[in-house]
């Protein structure tokens, strides 16, 4: 499933400072659909360069890391289980900054 993944607010520095990613997920095992749940875990292990944890904690995103799928907020969608489409646009933005 080709997707675009773009990443704002300092992420896009534990992704070689790399912001938008056209990437290609496959589904695991015998499911069908890609969720927002599979696509964090592959994102931790296939772009995340470094320091993971300021990224996700636990199987979900860190408090404070905005998450848009086709610019609506994941919370109005499903979180964790909202079914991605093919060439869904997903944006996670860091809303902590240094003061």
């Amino acid at each position: 499933m080709q997707l675009t993944l773009e990443f704002g607010g300092g992420l896009e520095l534990l992704c070689d400072s790399i912001k938008i990613h056209n990437v290609n997920v496959e589904p695991q095992g015998e499911e069908k659909k890609i969720t927002v749940r599979h696509l964090l875990s592959w994102v931790r292990t296939n772009l995340i360069k470094e320091r993971p944890e300021m990224f996700m904690k636990g199987d979900t995103v860190r408090p404070g890391v905005l998450v848009l799928i086709n610019d609506c907020d994941w919370e109005l969608s499903g979180q964790l289980e909202t079914v991605l489409e093919e060439k869904d646009v997903v944006v996670f933005i860091s809303t902590l900054h240094g003061g």
